[in-house]
């Protein structure tokens, strides 16, 4: 009988021994993987508009917005990142140039500022905290509209790993004898 209760309370102890070694990993990799979502994100510098006139009405055909890694942010690939557009006029959802369904949506351009290590040039990867890309895009694609004196618009930016950054872009009130605008 006690031979049996030591063989009964060593099978549960195992047992338990072995659960909790899962749910150990299955914290962690639930601690990392929001961990990413919260730090693996883009952050804006700064954002300028691009004033065109046509016919004495003003508006902002371009919009040129200067991204960095937010601090403690592991490496992002431009290429793997999709933006949503939110305006007056509408939704739409943005992605890279390079990607394969480019076709089917508007799309996105970036081009370097600041690498040090050409990870940007070489792979459309921001790696380090110093890393800088101008991001372009052109209002005047199918899809989106520009926007007027004293409108917004509102921009998120989702990197693969789910990381999320939305901008709020506000459009000054007055346009005229401007070619560009901070937006």
């Amino acid at each position: 009988m006690f031979i049996a209760m030591v063989l009964v309370a060593a099978i549960a102890a195992g047992v338990l021994i072995n659960t909790a070694g899962f749910l150990q990993s299955s914290a962690e990799e639930s601690g990392e993987q929001a961990s990413e979502q919260v730090t693996n994100r883009l952050v804006e510098v700064n954002t300028v508009g691009n004033v065109t006139t046509a016919d004495g009405d003003s508006t902002i055909d371009w919009v040129n917005m200067t991204t960095r890694l937010a601090p403690g942010s592991s490496d992002v690939n431009l290429n793997d990142t999709t933006m949503q557009w939110v305006s007056p006029d509408g939704s739409n959802q943005l992605v890279a140039r390079d990607t394969p369904t480019s076709g089917d949506f508007p799309v996105f351009n970036w081009t370097t500022v600041q690498d040090n290590d050409e990870s940007i040039a070489n792979d459309d990867t921001l790696n380090d905290p110093v890393d800088r890309a101008e991001v372009t895009i052109d209002l005047s694609q199918a899809g989106l509209n520009t926007l007027g004196a004293g409108q917004s618009a509102e921009l998120q930016i989702d990197t693969r790993s789910g990381g999320q950054t939305t901008v709020t872009l506000v459009v000054p009130d007055s346009l005229s004898n401007k070619n560009t605008v901070q937006l």
